[in-house]
């Protein structure tokens, strides 16, 4: 598993990681959230905070094709679905690698550690497959989100040119053990 313990200090979770002294520490959100695994009824508000959230937001039917993938999960407080994240495995020269595809938090909600929980969530998911390097990419000027992944461990690998149809270049960003 890729979280060694968790114990819980002041309303914070601490998660150990397997990298020695590597701690992630994530704020926890109001007790009325719930994570889960994303089912066919959360796909429209997804959809919704996807086209909130982003400039070039992903088509409907990107996420229907992620529905029954164990890390694809949303953020729910008082039945709505106020954040998600999409995150699965690719084989990477025979070595199976994560991926985190996409995840945003309803613009509302946005500050209260959801983000957090659920980039923490998602990666216990891979890392209980067996899956402990994990990449995604980043809009270059994303600062906020650049934050966000390396408070996780992530560090920059490499740029790509004009990624996004804006011509905005992306970092990929890579967590290994």
């Amino acid at each position: 598993m890729n979280f060694a313990a968790e114990t819980r200090r002041n309303g914070r979770q601490i998660f150990i990681s397997p990298r020695v002294g590597a701690n992630v520490t994530t704020t926890t959100p109001r007790p009325d959230v719930v994570v889960r695994e994303a089912s066919r009824a959360d796909l429209l508000s997804v959809f919704r905070i996807e086209k909130w959230s982003f400039p070039q937001p992903w088509p409907y039917a990107a996420f229907e094709r992620f529905l029954g993938e164990p890390a694809f999960l949303v953020a729910e407080r008082d039945g709505t679905v106020v954040g998600y994240v999409v995150a699965d495995s690719v084989s990477n020269r025979g070595t199976e690698v994560g991926h985190v595809k996409d995840i945003a938090v309803h613009p509302e909600h946005r500050g209260e550690g959801i983000g957090s929980t659920l980039l923490t969530r998602a990666l216990a998911v891979l890392g209980a497959n067996g899956i402990d390097r994990v990449k995604l990419e980043v809009r270059a000027e994303n600062d906020e989100a650049l934050r966000l992944y390396r408070r996780f461990g992530f560090e920059p690998h490499r740029v790509v040119p004009a990624y996004y149809d804006d011509g905005e270049d992306a970092y990929v960003m890579v967590r290994t053990p």
